[in-house]
């Protein structure tokens, strides 16, 4: 019987994953909790299943050779309920004998006060969210180590792309009111280098760990362009694109302690303002040598987003 592959989240993570997948031949099966998904990938199978439900959960992952991890709870319930999804689709995985592949941000490496994040960079997160995800990656690894099941990770800068909108920085509160002409938002300066990803070469680095296996018992750096170029310029690329001027207003630190006081997500994000208030450069041309792919030019992959948002309505 032929083997699936099987994704897990119906975000632009999982999507990106799924069409990656679909376009290197394998069979795909995508999972969430709805059962639903825009526009979805042709040739993808999509089924409604809520990962908590371990029988329900195991049921849909038969038959897989590989289990792609791209679900995360809400924003705001990361801490109390992350490690138990992940918990329980990664020993469903090892019941039905298939690959874990992790889709991973950078949260866990903490804050490195503007030193790049490399290979060999230490998890050394001390903030809420970076100790959650730094203590589920090191549990799935341990797991590796002890022969429960082959591992291994795609860990990815701040993504953009097609489908990554509200949950992008270079999205609907950046690249949506640029492309009406209006102020761009952006979270802490805009001229320290940041390094994005785009989406679409982290859905092709955790297809690749996940065919090949040759990456198992680690996590890799998913190759990015320009990954020292500041927000402000990526943004005026994008305003070239859009035929728009470059207008951007920088929520800093002050700003956002206030908001926070009556925004709840605000407040989930200023511990990692860090992040946007320092530089956050990846390091990553490992896994290029390694398995061969080459980052998609920064130009090329803002066009084909501001493509995707004049297909959807959002740009002229």
């Amino acid at each position: 019987m032929r083997k699936f592959h099987v994704v897990i989240g119906n975000g632009p993570v999982g999507r990106a994953t799924a069409e990656a997948l679909i376009d290197m031949g394998y069979q795909v099966r995508l999972i969430s909790r709805s059962g639903r998904i825009p526009e979805p990938p042709e040739g993808v199978q999509v089924l409604a299943i809520d990962a908590m439900n371990r029988s329900a959960l195991e049921t849909g992952l038969s038959n897989a050779e590989a289990v792609y991890q791209c679900a995360q709870p809400p924003y705001g319930r990361w801490i109390a309920e992350f490690p138990a999804l992940q918990r329980i689709i990664l020993e469903s995985a090892e019941r039905v004998g298939a690959r874990l592949v992790l889709a991973e941000n950078l949260y866990g490496y903490g804050d490195r006060n503007g030193a790049p994040i490399r290979d060999d960079s230490p998890l050394a997160a001390t903030d809420g969210k970076g100790r959650t995800r730094a203590d589920m990656s090191e549990e799935a690894f341990e797991a590796h180590k002890a022969g429960r099941l082959p591992v291994v990770s795609a860990r990815a800068s701040d993504f953009f792309g097609p489908w990554a909108w509200e949950q992008s920085h270079l999205g609907s509160r950046s690249l949506g009111p640029l492309a009406k002409g209006k102020t761009a938002s952006i979270l802490g300066s805009p001229d320290v280098p940041h390094t994005f990803t785009y989406i679409k070469d982290f859905g092709k680095a955790l297809a690749i760990l996940g065919t090949t296996g040759k990456g198992d018992g680690k996590a890799w750096l998913v190759p990015n362009d320009r990954p020292q170029q500041t927000q402000r310029e990526a943004l005026s690329i994008a305003s070239d694109l859009l035929g728009t001027s470059l207008k951007v207003k920088a929520l800093t630190r002050p700003l956002l302690s206030i908001a926070s006081i009556f925004i709840p997500v605000v407040r989930e994000l200023l511990p990692l303002l860090y992040q946007f208030e320092k530089p956050y450069i990846v390091e990553s041309n490992t896994f290029q040598g390694i398995f061969g792919l080459e980052p998609t030019p920064f130009d090329k992959a803002l066009l084909e987003t501001v493509q995707w948002m004049r297909k959807q309505g959002l740009a002229e």
